[in-house]
């Protein structure tokens, strides 16, 4: 798997009627070219969540590094620990135990050089998603 990631992002939706929930939700987002082609996925998850983050990562707050929120990594995260994602263009996480298996195994100090080239050079080349999983010794 070779992807050009262009964009990670994150935000919480607000309400758009009174008898919805969006209030409860986030979206992460992660836009990348995949064989020529550019997609985004869009990761749909439980707020709430984020309130346990330090649990599954070794970042005890947000903004996690630099300028970049716990929020912006999700997609990203989740599209490096399961490749298959970059044909689907939405996932939606509701159990918090599917949301820490995405996060377990990945190796938290290699994302900021993602956010690093990012800004400097407006992309990333993802070579191998294997690069951010820690493996056992």
């Amino acid at each position: 798997m070779k992807v050009l990631i262009n964009q990670c992002g994150g935000y919480e939706l607000e309400k758009e009627k009174s008898n919805t929930s969006e209030d409860f939700f986030n979206r992460s987002e992660v836009t990348f070219v995949d064989d020529g082609e550019e997609k985004t996925l869009h990761v749909l998850y439980v707020r709430y969540f984020e309130e346990f983050f330090n649990e599954f990562t070794p970042y005890e707050q947000d903004p996690i590094f630099d300028d970049v929120e716990f929020k912006d990594i999700v997609a990203l995260v989740c599209l490096i620990k399961n490749p298959g994602l970059r044909h689907r263009k939405r996932v939606y996480i509701n159990s918090r135990h599917e949301f820490a298996a995405f996060f377990q195994d990945i190796d938290f100090k290699k994302l900021p050089e993602i956010f690093q080239s990012l800004k400097q050079n407006k992309n990333y080349e993802l070579k191998s998603p294997l690069a951010f999983i820690m493996q056992p010794k």
